[in-house]
Formats: C-alpha cells, structure tokens, sequence
C-alpha cells in the first residue's frame, strides 16, 4: 500500500464531498428560506454518513447548521 497515494485519494474524496455537500445545502436552505418552511433564524439539525462497504465502515457525523 502506497500511504501517499491513498492520502491524496482520500483527500480529493473529502474534498469533492466537502465542496458538492455544500453547494446542496446552501441551496435546499435558501430555497427553504424563499418558500417559508425555515425561518432565517432557524438551527437545522444536519446528519452526514459516510459508508464504505468494502471495509465495513459507517461513519456518522451529527452537528447543528446555523442559517443566519
């Protein structure tokens, strides 16, 4: 196994889910805000799960997304 490689594998993985999450957040959040269902003043609740199968893993990541 070559340490490096996987290194920058894994970072261009994080990076393209990083980048690709964010754009669909903002936007579900704005269109939320646009058509009343969030208030500007909200704190969402936000899950991610990350699964590999091949290695039997699930990682799981709980936090609170400020709109404002």
């Amino acid at each position: 196994m070559d340490s490096e490689k996987l290194n920058m594998s894994v970072r261009k993985f994080l990076k393209t889910v990083g980048v690709s999450s964010q754009r669909e957040i903002e936007a579900a959040i704005a269109a939320g805000v646009k058509a009343g269902t969030i208030k500007p003043s909200a704190r969402l609740k936000a899950k991610m799960t990350l699964q590999i199968d091949a290695v039997h893993l699930t990682h799981i990541v709980e936090d609170t997304i400020d709109v404002e």
